[in-house]
């Protein structure tokens, strides 16, 4: 379930807004960081026709005790409403933060000029996580 969703304001030349969705599925629930960066792979294809397993950076790394998956994947966006037209251009930041009370999803998506230009406020963003009892 979406537990907060946010407008990230466009960058200049861009045509929309990109969007940060937070996501909460209940305490081990929302499956397995493996799995959603293959539901969310299967969200995007490639204008050279590569996989987009084969174009996403994925890396994986501790914060304060939380186990973080994330992935940065540009390319022609397939997901959002169903009826949605593709969207080339887009670029998704999402990551999968494990702990004793998650898993919690974080999702952005939208053009890539405005989610390259808010890259590094959503790496700042998982890196402030913390774990409260």
């Amino acid at each position: 379930m979406r537990a907060a969703q946010y407008r990230i304001p466009r960058t200049a030349g861009d045509t929309e807004d990109a969007e940060l969705v937070l996501f909460f599925f209940g305490q081990g629930k929302g499956g397995a960081a493996d799995d959603n960066l293959t539901r969310w792979y299967g969200q995007f294809t490639e204008p050279d026709g590569r996989a987009p397993r084969d174009v996403a950076t994925v890396t994986s790394r501790t914060v304060r005790g939380l186990h973080v998956t994330a992935v940065d994947l540009a390319g022609t966006y397939l997901g959002g409403a169903p009826g949605n037209a593709p969207r080339p251009g887009f670029h998704l930041l999402a990551a999968v933060v494990e702990g004793t009370r998650g898993p919690w999803f974080f999702k952005a998506v939208g053009p890539a000029p405005t989610i390259g230009a808010a890259k590094a406020a959503f790496n700042a963003l998982v890196d402030s996580l913390q774990a409260h009892p």
